[in-house]
């Protein structure tokens, strides 16, 4: 089964993208963060292939994340995709610069995060 990383500080949206990639055949864990997120894999050796992340968070945030994630050898592999508010083409630009593997604006619908998730070559 493949596995999925969900980080935004917002509870609903955890909830929604959980349920969701649960219906996908995910194996799902969540963080609230940033923070909560880095600690699940280096402390906890949390392997996962899909880390779907909000851009603005406390604590460290999804950019500060994915910049993060991206520097660890063993994430090479991992899909990382931005979900998030933040529509400033800058932004999204950034965040494809820095190793995202697609942009998903919210609000979002079922079909669009599957559209995405095949775009980045973790969905069938």
């Amino acid at each position: 089964m493949a596995s999925a990383l969900v980080v935004d500080d917002s509870k609903a949206v955890r909830m929604i993208l959980a349920k969701t990639l649960r219906e996908l055949g995910y194996e799902v864990r969540e963080a609230a963060n940033g923070k909560e997120a880095l600690e699940l894999i280096e402390n906890q050796k949390l392997s996962v292939g899909l880390v779907l992340a909000d851009w603005n968070m406390p604590e460290v945030n999804g950019f500060e994340l994915l910049k993060r994630l991206r520097e660890k050898p063993e994430m090479a592999s991992t899909a990382i995709v931005m979900v998030t508010t933040e529509t400033e083409v800058d932004q999204m630009s950034a965040a494809l610069e820095a190793g995202a593997n697609e942009y998903i604006m919210k609000p979002f619908t079922k079909e669009i995060l599957v559209q995405k998730l095949q775009m980045a070559g973790v969905y069938p």
